[in-house]
């Protein structure tokens, strides 16, 4: 039986940036264990978030449960599934989130885990193109650079922006988050910083690491209270690794919590309503779950130019092509948005509350990103800091089986209004005169959602998520609503840790994946410090 010092389950966001640092020190043997395939042919591409967004060859396309607070939908809940995680499918937007975030988690218990404790970290991960200013990395493995596509569209919604009462800013990853900006993205001369790329592609030239592909994780193997090691599944066969030292889940925020419950760790009644075994009972295993859920209004754009369903369409589209080979630019260089706002709904707010996307074309259809006949603007908007509150439990004794996903959405009366102020707020950015020459009708809520309560069943009935799942295995001091300590040792466990974003405590205010690799990271530094 084989046996390395550390297995990490899960090479995405987390587990990748943790795998490459632990095998730095040549004693550490490594083994970095993914259910997906390697790589992907479409997976160095920005655009790749619109590709694979809908695709099992690299795409987990998990969905939710359909629930009354969402007009009884199913909501999709895309997750890579390669080498790479969902950093390798995402929308490449590189958002840190602000310091009340980390502060609020060390408030909560987690020691260690304050703004002052994670922005170094964070300064470890990046190589900013905008220099060091505001604590910014520019040495770091991950390159992140600020969008370079100009258009006059971009250029009224920031006097839009400014008439409607809003600051400009150049660095929302500043400890002041606050205002409107070009987005900044984890692409590089166009092609996409996945932890693939920027963590495993240098570190898998050591021979202490050993990345094993298309290799789905079945149970971890526990000796009384002790995790030993892991069983992966291979080409039909089952194999047993043993960890000399620990096993650290990076799987995510989905897989993460269903493997934990199919090896017979979690809420002992969900345990054997499907005939687990109950070997170590832990209650909040599966819930806390949060994510953003994202209202997209769209609005006509009178100028067919300066919108991408024009120029991305029909030979359009060859031309974009052309242009991306040749000058690794334009729409296929593009990340999810390319301008951001972070703005707060009531001004005697501390801190923003709601993020908002702005993107010069709309799609369809969310599963397939196909791009709208006409000329278009998309203005997303959702609330940084959800209250509301779900779960993710196995449905089934069987790993193949997708586990249950509630978000239970829109069930807290402060995310309600928070959404409602929220997209008001976009109305009045995209009716300032600033607008007039681009702005044409608007698409969709349109004319029929005027009041409060139209606004609300409109985003109950047509919102997806911004594909942001966390906390489902929370960090926190032992008690009935944590999993992991501050040194994200599961609680009563011994030679198990997780280190993903299902061990956020509360929602940051943004995307999420620059905190996943934040936590990959600092994983890293308290395994070789308890070393």
């Amino acid at each position: 039986m084989e046996q390395y010092d550390y297995i990490v389950v899960g090479a995405g966001s987390a587990g990748a940036a943790l795998a490459a640092r632990l095998s730095e020190n040549p004693k550490n043997s490594v083994l970095l264990v993914e259910a997906g395939p390697a790589s992907h042919m479409y997976s160095w591409l920005p655009v790749s978030f619109g590709l694979l967004i809908h695709n099992p060859a690299a795409n987990w396309l998990y969905e939710s449960e359909p629930e009354a607070c969402t007009g009884n939908r199913k909501i999709p809940v895309p997750r890579g599934k390669v080498v790479g995680g969902s950093s390798a499918i995402n929308g490449l937007v590189w958002v840190r989130g602000q310091p009340l975030d980390y502060n609020t988690w060390a408030q909560m218990g987690a020691r260690g885990w304050s703004w002052n404790d994670v922005a170094p970290v964070f300064t470890k991960i990046e190589n900013y193109e905008g220099g060091p200013e505001n604590g910014r990395g520019t040495d770091g493995p991950l390159k992140v650079s600020v969008v370079p596509d100009q258009n006059p569209l971009y250029d009224a919604l920031f006097k839009a922006g400014e008439q409607a009462g809003h600051k400009i800013t150049k660095d929302y990853n500043s400890e002041d988050q606050e205002g409107i900006g070009k987005t900044q993205t984890s692409i590089h001369k166009g092609i996409r910083m996945s932890v693939a790329r920027c963590y495993l592609k240098p570190a898998m030239k050591r021979p202490n690491l050993r990345v094993i592909a298309d290799a789905p994780t079945r149970r971890i193997v526990l000796e009384g209270k002790r995790c030993v090691g892991i069983v992966y599944e291979r080409y039909g066969r089952q194999i047993e690794v043993r960890a000399g030292r620990e096993v650290i889940l990076s799987a995510g925020a989905v897989a993460t919590p269903q493997l934990l419950e199919l090896s017979g760790i979690g809420r002992p009644e969900i345990l054997k309503q499907f005939g687990i075994e109950v070997k170590h009972a832990l209650p909040a295993v599966g819930e806390n779950l949060r994510d953003h859920i994202n209202a997209r209004g769209i609005w006509h754009v009178k100028v067919p130019s300066v919108s991408y369903n024009t120029r991305a369409r029909g030979f359009g589209a060859v031309k974009e092509a052309l242009k991306y080979a040749t000058t690794r630019g334009g729409f296929l260089s593009l990340p999810s948005a390319p301008l951001l706002a972070f703005l707060k709904t009531q001004k005697e707010m501390e801190t923003p509350d709601v993020q908002m996307h702005i993107v010069p074309y709309s799609v369809k259809d969310p599963k397939r990103r196909i791009l709208q006949e006409f000329p278009s603007m998309t203005l997303s908007v959702y609330q940084l800091r959800p209250e509301s509150l779900g779960s993710i439990h196995i449905r089934s004794a069987d790993p193949n089986d997708q586990p249950k996903i509630l978000f239970n959405f829109l069930t807290n009366p402060i995310d309600q209004q928070c959404m409602v102020d929220g997209f008001k707020m976009v109305r009045k950015i995209v009716s300032q005169p600033a607008l007039d020459a681009f702005r044409g009708d608007e698409y969709d809520p349109g004319p029929k959602a005027k009041t409060d309560d139209d606004i609300l069943a409109w985003i109950r009935n047509n919102s997806q998520t911004a594909y942001h799942p966390i906390g489902t295995c929370r960090m926190g001091p032992v008690g009935p609503n944590t999993v992991v300590d501050d040194k994200l040792k599961v609680h009563g466990i011994e030679g198990l840790r997780i280190a993903d974003a299902s061990i956020f405590p509360t929602m940051p205010s943004g995307n999420t994946n620059a905190p996943s690799i934040m936590v990959g990271e600092k994983a890293a530094e308290i395994i070789k410090a308890a070393a």
